[in-house]
């Protein structure tokens, strides 16, 4: 019997290590560095602030990862990861200061895994902060040849005065939305279902939709920073912000209700996009469902009074009144 080593038990430290040196040198060119990466912990400086407030946040892609894997395409769930937890973070008025990614595997593929990090970057690119750090960790016997997880770990800061809560809203305030650019990173074991219920291939050329199933259903979550950034920039004043992930504009608006209020959702104003009307009619899905499970067309939601509530769409085009706070038992409805 030869000696055993880690790499014949299916550890190959030596791609973990290449790995490490990929990604020390595609950061150089992200513009946003932090404080001793590749060591043993790493870190970003905190300044300007007089009383800060570190917000953090965490998140996955969820099965968004099996359409990725089986189609061979990695690059776009790395932005996916950054957009889950950014979004996440910036509802607070927080400014995103650092990612960090986890990335678990069977097996160290470094071609695959190159992809994974350069759509990490772009992320971090658009969100405009720095990796700060990671975790690869090759687990051979956990995950099957072929299939990785990620996770990923978001730090902002913001003054202890300026952060967004909610507990201001108050019947009156209006309901501004963003559009999303597809299903972002929710409601894919349904897809998923939908699809194999219907015998359908990711490699399908989609005549409405001008590109392939898998493609339509890859298309990256949108990073909402730069939009949220410019707001508070302008001192628009924001009552509470959601954002628009598992649980659909049911389940994510209420989260920032006050007691005695609720959301009146005007489906009307939702700029259609029609992959929404695709999943619906295949799955036969109902209505409630959809609109509990999808982001509908609507990723981000700003809750403003009526003054600010013009600022936001006059300074953000793509900006739409979805509809207006009211009083009544805490709760969202879609009228």
């Amino acid at each position: 019997m030869d000696r055993l080593t880690y790499k014949s038990a299916g550890v190959d430290l030596e791609k973990a290590e290449s790995f490490v040196e990929f990604i020390k040198e595609k950061i150089k060119g992200l513009g946003f560095q932090a404080k001793l990466f590749g060591s043993f912990a790493s870190g970003v400086y905190l300044q300007g602030y007089k009383k800060p407030i570190l917000m953090m946040t965490t998140d996955g892609v969820g099965t968004k990862l099996k359409i990725a894997q089986e189609l061979g395409s990695h690059h776009t769930v790395g932005i996916d990861l950054v957009a889950m937890n950014v979004n996440d973070l910036i509802t607070s008025g927080a400014k995103p200061l650092g990612f960090m990614d986890y990335i678990a595997t069977g097996k160290i593929e470094l071609e695959v895994l190159k992809k994974v990090i350069e759509g990490i970057l772009e992320g971090c690119k658009q969100a405009e902060m720095p990796l700060v750090g990671g975790e690869t960790a090759e687990m051979p016997g956990f995950y099957p040849d072929g299939v990785y997880d990620l996770a990923g770990f978001c730090v902002g800061v913001c003054e202890e005065e300026e952060l967004i809560t909610g507990e201001n809203i108050k019947p009156g305030d209006i309901l501004i939305g963003l559009p999303s650019s597809g299903f972002h990173s929710n409601g894919y074991s349904l897809i998923r279902k939908v699809v194999e219920i219907n015998k359908l291939s990711y490699s399908t050329f989609m005549e409405e939709f001008g590109k392939t199933l898998g493609e339509v259903l890859l298309e990256p979550t949108r990073i909402y920073w730069r939009e949220v950034k410019e707001l508070i920039e302008k001192r628009v004043e924001i009552k509470g912000m959601a954002h628009i992930t598992g649980g659909g504009l049911l389940g994510n608006l209420v989260r920032i209700l006050p007691e005695g209020t609720k959301a009146v959702v005007e489906e009307k104003k939702i700029p259609k996009n029609p992959i929404f009307d695709w999943v619906q009619r295949l799955g036969k899905i109902e209505r409630e469902e959809m609109f509990r499970v999808f982001n509908m067309g609507v990723g981000f939601v700003l809750v403003v009074d009526e003054i600010n509530a013009s600022k936001v769409l006059s300074q953000i085009p793509q900006a739409f009144e979805l509809g207006a706070i009211k009083a009544g038992e805490r709760s969202v409805e879609i009228a």
